[in-house]
């Protein structure tokens, strides 16, 4: 999968730590990006190799293959070149950290950490590597959505989503009248999981209905009989 290839940033953090993994993944899921983990260097190449996310936190030290190593691989491969990576480490020496910089990580965090600047620092990269993706509003009539202010809107009432929910309309939004099907959406949405089948997306779609669908209010979202769900193109137009 090329970079990008989805509305929402996909983050992949390699953390041999258990409870740090455990605490990014939260904090990054919370603010609506789609993560996935791996513990070990050599199980993040195989799914660097197999899917492209938008940004890679990565830990300098780590069994099996080195962060070191992998961010250098990163770079010498042409669809990864420009991949931002973010580097964690608990060696705060200058010569370290210019080491970590000169294979080609775009920052680089020293442990321990603030939380709340480690998201402010993984805003700023993918703003810069791909701001259609970060920042702006999706307008249909009188539906918007606030990508920045993890806002919606129907008219002057707010429609109150889960992360999910959130998500899920906004990768909908984006390609309005294009038919997505449940395992492209449980792929764009909630990311590679084992544990989600493709009865979740029925069930998340009647959630998301039921918030932005009140009485004989028009319903923006389209049921494709054996194909999927899309966003309504005709949504708002006369």
């Amino acid at each position: 999968m090329e970079p990008g290839s989805s509305t929402t940033p996909r983050i992949l953090v390699v953390e041999d730590e258990a409870a740090l993994s455990l605490l990014l993944t939260y904090n990054l899921e919370s603010e609506g990006y789609v993560v996935a983990r791996a513990e070990r260097g050599d199980d993040a190449e195989v799914m660097l190799a197999e899917s492209v996310p938008d940004l890679v936190i990565l830990d300098w030290m780590l069994p099996g293959v080195s962060g070191f190593e992998i961010c250098r691989r990163l770079r010498a491969r042409e669809a990864t070149r420009d991949l931002p990576v973010i580097m964690l480490t608990a060696r705060g020496e200058e010569a370290e950290r210019v080491r970590g910089l000169s294979i080609g990580a775009d920052d680089y965090v020293v442990k321990p950490f603030s939380v709340p600047e480690l998201m402010a620092r993984v805003r700023s990269l993918l703003r810069r590597a791909r701001p259609e993706r970060i920042a702006g509003r999706l307008q249909a009539g009188e539906l918007m959505l606030d990508r920045t202010a993890r806002r919606v809107r129907r008219g002057e009432r707010d429609i109150h989503l889960g992360p999910t929910e959130f998500r899920l309309l906004e990768h909908l939004m984006e390609k309005p009248g294009r038919v997505f099907s449940r395992a492209q959406l449980l792929d764009s949405v909630w990311g590679d999981s084992a544990e989600i089948d493709e009865r979740t997306v029925d069930v998340h779609v009647g959630r998301l209905r039921k918030a932005i669908v009140r009485g004989r209010e028009r319903d923006p979202l389209r049921t494709v009989r054996g194909a999927g769900y899309s966003f309504d193109e005709t949504f708002g137009k006369a």
